[in-house]
């Protein structure tokens, strides 16, 4: 199978938007060698882009997200090369929540094994009502690792233990109701739910946004009690450009007119 990114810019008044679409020739989109290193290289180019604002990683077609790792190379692989895999594998997820700006994971079809880490390591993920959720690596003789350390975050242990140590699918309803997608929308509504998202997105000042990811990030990798000082310092640091003056000012200015019209309409 040939591996292929597609990399799409969109232009909006708010600023750039790009679409990152992956695809197998293959009845689902899986996750070899080849295809980890076309993402990587593409992520990497866009981590330098100052005019993004925010990112969708899509699954070429409606059959699946990414169907999993591809289990032709892995049956073939010797130990040096399975441990590439892993750790190509861990450096895509590094390097999603690395980026500046939001990922979105568009999810339809089937997310499995390591499709599903590479959707955890999004910052947000929407699904079509239809899409299936699985970690069936224990099955195969393999453990789950990388991208599903990501997973006690997001569904807690209890859920992330059901879904490794069974290796049972659940669906979108279920992923919702378990916190591991934000978003569930019928097929047909998915490109318009993912239009208004990222518009969401767009409507927050653009530094602001990139330093609140990186806040977060900072965030999950510390205990509770220690992450008080990074967003006191990350709070500081806006001030040293225009942004929160320029929308504290445009909000200020909205509520004095729009009491100026309650008062004239009385």
């Amino acid at each position: 199978m040939t591996p292929a990114i597609v990399t799409r810019m969109r232009e909006r008044p708010e600023g750039r938007v790009a679409r990152i679409t992956l695809a197998q020739s293959g009845p689902l989109n899986v996750l070899g060698l080849g295809l980890m290193e076309d993402l990587a290289a593409a992520l990497r180019d866009l981590a330098g882009d100052e005019a993004l604002r925010a990112v969708v990683l899509a699954g070429e077609g409606a059959r699946a997200f990414i169907g999993g790792a591809d289990l032709a190379e892995l049956a073939e692989a010797d130990r040096a090369m399975a441990q590439d895999f892993a750790v190509r594998l861990q450096g895509v997820c590094q390097a999603i929540r690395t980026l500046p700006v939001p990922v979105i994971a568009r999810l339809q079809g089937w997310t499995i094994g390591a499709g599903l880490e590479l959707a955890c390591a999004c910052d947000l993920r929407i699904a079509a009502s239809g899409a299936l959720f699985a970690m069936p690596e224990l099955r195969m003789g393999l453990p789950c690792v990388t991208g599903a350390a990501l997973l006690p975050g997001l569904i807690g242990w209890g859920r992330t233990r059901r879904l490794l140590l069974t290796g049972e699918p659940i669906d979108a309803a279920t992923a919702l109701a378990w916190g591991l997608v934000e978003e569930v929308v019928e097929e047909a509504e998915l490109e318009r739910a993912l239009e208004r998202l990222v518009g969401e997105i767009l409507a927050g000042a653009p530094g602001a946004v990139r330093r609140q990811k990186a806040l977060m990030r900072q965030w999950e990798d510390l205990l509770p009690a220690e992450r008080a000082a990074p967003g006191l310092a990350a709070f500081a640091a806006c001030w040293d450009g225009p942004e929160p003056r320029q929308r504290l000012r445009a909000v200020l200015a909205g509520a004095q007119d729009a009491a100026a019209r309650v008062r004239t309409s009385r």
